[in-house]
Order: C-alpha cells, then structure tokens, then sequence
C-alpha cells in the first residue's frame, strides 16, 4: 500500500509541474471537453462513451488531489495555506473572471472527484443504457460542480449553477417512468425559482455595491454607506434563499427526498454533492461577506441559519425513522447531513466549523456509498417478484423499487435458516457494506462519522456553551440514534429474511464503486489527524478572510502580458 501511495503522490508532483495557474482550471475543463466529444459521438458507440467517462472521472479526480496537495504542501512555492488564483481572461480582479483554488475549494472539488469516479465505473454496469445522453450530462454535471466550487465572482457562480441544474434535470429523468417524471417536475419547479431568486439577488447586490467579485464584495459591504446598507442585506437574504434552497433546508425541502429517490442509483449517489453545495456556498459568503471585519453588518443571518439548520436535522431525524423504503432512508440522511452543517455554520465558532467540514467528507461519501448499495439491495430482493400494477411504468429492466412489504417469518421455526449455512459472498458484501454505511451515518465508532461528530462536540465544548449549543448537541445525537434505529430495521428486513429469489448477482462495476466510496471513509477515519489540521486550517482561514482577498487582488500584480497569475 506504501507503495502504491508514493506513486500516486509522484504522479500528482507531475500534474503540479504542469503549471499550477492552469491546472486550477482542469477540473472545469476536462468534463466539459469530454462532454463536447461524446456529443459528437452516435448512441451507438455507448462503450466508447462509458471508457471516456471513466478516464475523465480519474484524470479529474487526479488533478483535484493536485490541487489539494499543493494548497497544503509546504515546499510549493507559496507555502503552507497556499491560493491558487486563474485568470482565465487576463483581467485583473474584480474586473475578471476569477477562479480560486484555496484549502475549501479544493476539498469540495476532491470530494467531487472521488464520488464521480465511483458513480462512473457504477453507471457502466447498466444504468446508462436506461435512455440517452447519460455521460454528456453527468459529465456537464461535474463542470457545474467544480465550476462553482473554484469560482471567485457571484456571476459565474450563477453560470456553473445553471449549468449543473439543466444536466442534473436531463439525469433525473433519465430512464422515464411516471415517478421520476412527477418528482422531475417538482424539481425543475423549485430549482428554477431559486434560481431567478438567485438572479435578483445577485442583481440587488451589484446595484448596491457595483462589484461581484466576492473577494470585493466583502471589502464593499464593510465600506457601504449606512443608507444602503439595509438594501444591501435584503439582496444577502434573497440570495440565501435560493442557497437554502439547494442545500435541502425547511421548509424548502420537501422535492428532495421523493426527487433523489426517484432518481437512478448513480445519479442519486452524484445529486448527494448538490446539497454540499448549497452548504459551501452559504459557508463561503457568510464568512466573505459578514465576517468579523464587515462592520456593522458582521455576523449577518447567522442565527437564521442556525435555526434554520436545527430545524432541518430535527423534520430529517423524525423523517427517516419514519419511512422504511431504502431510498427515502437515504434521502433523509442527505437532510440530516445538511441541517447538520447548516447549523453548525449558523454557530460561527471555528472550531466548530473544522469538525462540521470533515463530517461533510464522511456524510457525503457514505450516503453516495448508501444509493449505490440500495439498487443492488433492492435488485436482490426484487428478484422473481411479479410487478404489481403501481410499477408497471418503469422502464424494464431497469426496475429498482424497493419490497414495501415482507410475509410474516418466524426465523425461530426455521433452524436452518439461522444455523449450518456459508453466508454467500454476495450477501456477505452487501450486508457488511450495509453494516457500514449504517455505522457511518449514524456517527457509531470507530469509523469517520463519530469523528466528525465527536469533533464538533468537542469544539462546542471547548467554550461555554449556551442554550443553542446545546440544543445542537441535542438534536446532534437524537438524529444520529434515529438514523441508527431506522437503518437498522432497514437491515433486520432486507438482510434477516428469507429472500423469494436467489443468491446476488453483483457485478465488478457495481462492487468496486462502494468498494471505493467506503474505502475513502476508512482512510479518513485512519488518516484523520492530517485531514482534521486540514479542516482545522481551513476553518482558520474562513474565519480570517484576508489571505483569500489578498491572493485575488494580488493576482493582478503577477500578470505577464499573455498569462494568467497564481499564488
């Protein structure tokens, strides 16, 4: 294993040679690229299609360990806590457009790469033969993505979000079915109204400030004049919502769990990253705009998120014990993970924010990890079930609906059925794949998810907590006794009884993504001194904007007269 590791971290060292301003760009470029390709391409050529998504996926994935590697790497050049700035059009900030690679965005874009990897290698097994058009849209998807995580200006943040949204309503309705198309339009419906909200807010804030940079807005709004000022958090809080939006919170979050379950499992695994979203954007213009250096307007709709955060986690942890379809369990996970970091945003305490951003890492690669295993699951106990005339309108046989409803068994009748059997493999894998999603999301030792919580507690209880902290802490440990509740029951049903067809047949393109994703989780838990300072550091530098302004407006004063600036 150390030796595979070396090699990975010398072709990384490579990929940083290729020129650090340009590779800030890749994660953008790559799936855009691909996606013009594979247009060009006929349905016909669907294996061409499925290897070049594969190979984007990885050279994306690369190139986003590239750039987490050097913003934390101490002999890059800039040193440690290094800011990758792109100008793609040779202007100056905040005239420009800008791109920032710094220790959030890069994790965000890692985090991306490694969960559209997976989703991927898992689509090829067959899901992208369920309709058309599936690898140009998942690959426009991840440009949207990684687009918004490494923008610098509000504008083009709208631009990626535009872009991600159009791809992300093509996949959920990719392979048809009346529920998909029912959840689809709810989806489009409030998606496109958080995204003129979006628009307008955008629009208030460049009419008050004149600027959309972000690195500027956050200077403009300490220097704005008092008059305008009330305008100016009017435009914060009608951009906030179509952030809120996105990111799953109450009530704006009643399209997404019937939408992610309704989608098919890869696309349900990639749409886990779009309420991250929401999340890192509420996170990166809370900090930039009313940090502790804005004045009068400093700490602007932090108790709005908060409570808008505990509200969230307590409507997902009553959710999700409420239901016992698998992908309704794993679309309130979603929800509690979100109310969960919208909340502990909302608290505005460092500390704090490091152990919510390596729960973010856990939570997300355990609820992809979750769809990805629930279409297996559910293929293995739909197996020889006749279709009753409520799904009829799937398309066959491309079927993945859950067993509503088992007969009464009593196990103690049956010894066999307990006793003197190998647990086939196939079992054995979805069982303890279950087993460890289960203890991840739940936040139980000793993996990654009680890490993350236990970081968070920790970092509460590092100042005297009030009323809210504790609160949190409360709603923090019902939710996760919950979801281990539900999951569990979920697990008793689908693992403890006798099954109505035969063994699994699970394919390597189906293992191996889970496989990865729950891999990841395990090198964070064993990993997770260096990716706690990361956090750590991370959290520090939200706090304290001025590096990330400083290495925006300073990208101007390293301009050549034909190329782009970093530091």
């Amino acid at each position: 294993m150390s030796g595979i590791a070396a090699e990975i971290f010398r072709l990384l060292d490579r990929l940083l040679d290729f020129g650090m301003p340009h590779l800030v760009a890749v994660p953008i470029l790559v799936p855009m690229l691909t996606a013009a390709l594979m247009l060009l391409m006929g349905e016909h050529r669907r294996r061409l299609k499925s290897f070049l998504s594969v190979v984007s996926g990885l050279v994306g994935l690369l190139a986003a360990l590239a750039l987490l590697r050097w913003v934390n790497a101490p002999d890059t050049g800039g040193g440690p806590g290094s800011i990758g700035v792109y100008l793609p059009g040779n202007w100056p900030a905040p005239f420009g457009i800008v791109l920032v690679a710094d220790r959030l965005s890069s994790m965000m874009v890692a985090l991306t790469g490694v969960i559209a990897f997976a989703a991927s290698i898992y689509s090829t097994s067959r899901w992208d033969r369920a309709g058309v058009h599936f690898h140009p849209l998942l690959q426009l998807q991840l440009m949207g993505l990684n687009g918004a995580f490494l923008t610098g200006d509000l504008f083009n943040l709208f631009v990626f979000f535009e872009v991600m949204l159009a791809a992300s309503y093509g996949l959920l309705l990719h392979g048809s079915g009346r529920l998909r198309v029912r959840a689809g339009l709810h989806y489009i419906a409030i998606n496109l109204a958080a995204s003129s909200l979006f628009l307008v807010g955008a629009s208030m804030l460049y009419g008050a400030t004149g600027t959309l940079n972000m690195a500027d807005l956050g200077v403009r709004i300490a220097q704005i004049d008092p008059a305008d000022r009330t305008l100016v958090h009017a435009a914060a809080a009608v951009l906030a919502t179509a952030f809120l939006a996105k990111a799953g919170a109450w009530p704006l979050n009643f399209w997404l769990v019937p939408a992610y379950s309704a989608a098919v499992s890869p696309v349900s695994a990639v749409f886990a990253l779009l309420t991250k979203l929401g999340v890192y954007v509420l996170l990166r213009t809370s900090t930039l705009f009313f940090g502790h250096d804005a004045g009068d307007s400093a700490q602007f709709g932090q108790t709005v998120l908060l409570g808008l955060g505990l509200a969230t986690l307590a409507v997902a942890a009553i959710g999700i014990v409420g239901t016992q379809r698998l992908s309704n369990l794993a679309g309130f996970s979603v929800l509690i993970s979100a109310g969960t970091l919208l909340a502990a945003v909302g608290l505005g305490q460092r500390a704090v924010w490091a152990g919510a951003l390596y729960y973010l890492l856990s939570s997300t690669l355990a609820a992809s990890a979750l769809f990805l295993l629930i279409d297996m699951v559910e293929r293995w106990r739909n197996a020889g079930r006749s279709i009753a005339p409520h799904e009829s309108d799937q398309t066959a046989p491309f079927l993945s609906e859950d067993l509503t409803s088992f007969d009464d068994v009593n196990l103690d009748d049956d010894a066999q059925a307990l006793y003197g059997r190998a647990i086939p493999a196939g079992v054995a894998f979805l069982g303890l794949a279950f087993l460890g999603c289960t203890l991840l999301l739940a936040g139980l030792p000793p993996l990654s998810g009680f890490v993350g919580k236990f970081a968070m507690l920790s970092g509460l209880l590092e100042q005297a907590p009030g009323r809210r902290s504790w609160l949190f802490m409360a709603l923090l440990l019902v939710s996760g006794f919950l979801t281990l509740v539900a999951l569990s029951r979920a697990g008793i049903r689908h693992f403890w009884t006798p099954t109505q067809g035969s063994l699994p047949a699970l394919r390597a393109m189906e293992v191996l993504p889970v496989a990865v994703l729950l891999a990841a989780c395990v090198a964070l838990t064993v990993g997770a001194g260096p990716v706690m300072r990361h956090a750590q550091a991370t959290a520090e530098g939200l706090e304290h904007p001025a590096a990330y302004r400083d290495a925006v407006f300073g990208a101007r004063q390293r301009l050549g007269p034909t190329q782009g600036g970093a530091r």
